[in-house]
């Protein structure tokens, strides 16, 4: 339960989720961490929280640094109760603490908590002196909730970007450079694309603020605290925020009996002859979160499946409610399935893509029962032409 020193007078406090799997929706195989940060200074600041039930764990580390009950202002920089959780009970024995958040943080704290809190709400450029240092605040709405804010510590060159920049890691080390870099680019690549993707636009606007701070610590509300590689994850950040697809294919499917498997293979084929890279996922067996994450940089996202009562089977269903949710811009979308007699789904497909603004290579795309070798050369010529 030891706190880890940042900066002089600057810690970590924050708290290690081991068990989470799932966190709304998407698979968190890694757990997570729930990161709060404690300021010393003539004012002594929390920023955020941890969720509820760690809360004893982030209060140990708080105790081997200072009385909690010193505590003038809680930061909070987002409303959602992975970082807010904790807030009633530390705010029980921070009896004086100022709760520092934005007006749609104060209206958002009031309807989950119902209390008459301390509030002092910032707006962008509003400044909090706490002694030798300030916390500067900028409002980020819908990074990724309408309330989210970010704080920036100019003395310490410190940036605490809130859910930018994280990742759902469970983890002792604390730091960018103390676990292997592949890694931690992949699951910053996953909470991208599972909870950021759909904000593109606002994310560029608060990567235009960010890139003229002097910044020499990144720290985010989950995972590791980024000190030597931040100019790789803002430049990754730049091309996800920017929807700057690779020339690369992802193939997602399910099947009933094996044929639109064979379509997808076929697909594959078609790809890898182009020298286009691609990866195929099948829906059976990979979960709609991964598999967003393999998309998140192809320029290609194809989607089969079978007809099924007149639509698709519900693996397909769920991963295009879920694709369409967060919208990832720039893409060329490839519906394709096997049909017993009706073959609609191919089209219902195609629907969603072209509702999320895909652009479609081709359509109907479908093959009836088994297909023979010569319809799926024919079937994998007719995308190969169009592309």
């Amino acid at each position: 339960m030891s706190p880890v020193k940042i900066l002089p007078d600057i810690y970590w406090v924050g708290a290690i989720d081991w068990k989470i799997r799932n966190f709304h929706g998407h698979l968190t195989q890694r757990g997570s961490t729930y990161n709060a940060y404690l300021i010393v200074d003539e004012k002594i600041v929390l920023v955020d929280t941890v969720k509820h039930y760690l809360y004893d764990e982030m209060l140990a580390r708080i105790k081997k640094i200072i009385d909690p009950s010193r505590i003038d202002y809680i930061i909070s920089n987002h409303v959602e109760m992975d970082h807010s959780g904790a807030l009633p009970k530390i705010l029980k024995l921070a009896k004086n603490a100022t709760l520092v958040t934005s007006p749609n943080g104060e209206k958002g704290l009031k309807r989950h908590f119902k209390k008459d809190w301390k509030f002092k709400v910032v707006n962008t450029g509003d400044t909090i002196k706490i002694g030798k240092r300030a916390l500067n605040f900028i409002l980020a709405p819908m990074v990724h909730w309408p309330d989210s804010m970010v704080t920036y510590i100019p003395e310490e060159k410190l940036f605490l970007p809130n859910d930018g920049f994280g990742q759902h890691i469970a983890t002792w080390e604390r730091f960018d450079d103390e676990i292997d870099p592949g890694i931690l680019k992949e699951e910053a690549a996953k909470y991208y694309a599972n909870i950021v993707l759909p904000y593109g636009v606002q994310v560029n606007k608060l990567l235009e603020i960010a890139t003229k701070l002097d910044i020499s610590i990144l720290a985010p509300s989950h995972g590791i605290i980024w000190r030597r590689y931040i100019k790789d994850i803002v430049e990754l950040y730049k091309k996800w925020a920017s929807n700057i697809c690779d020339e690369k294919a992802v193939i997602v499917y399910d099947t009933m009996w094996g044929s639109t498997e064979k379509m997808a293979y076929a697909l594959n084929d078609m790809f890898v002859e182009k020298e286009i890279a691609c990866e195929l996922r099948s829906l059976a067996t990979n979960h709609i979160s991964d598999v967003m994450t393999r998309c998140l940089s192809a320029k290609y996202i194809c989607v089969g499946s079978p007809t099924l009562n007149n639509g698709i089977l519900p693996t397909v269903s769920a991963f295009l409610t879920y694709l369409e949710g967060l919208a990832p811009k720039n893409r060329i979308g490839i519906a394709f399935g096997s049909y017993g007699w009706g073959g609609q789904g191919v089209a219902k497909i195609e629907d969603i893509l072209e509702n999320s603004k895909f652009t479609l290579a081709t359509k109907g795309l479908k093959l009836q029962y088994i297909p023979a070798e010569e319809e799926l050369r024919e079937f994998r010529n007719k995308v190969k032409a169009v592309l």
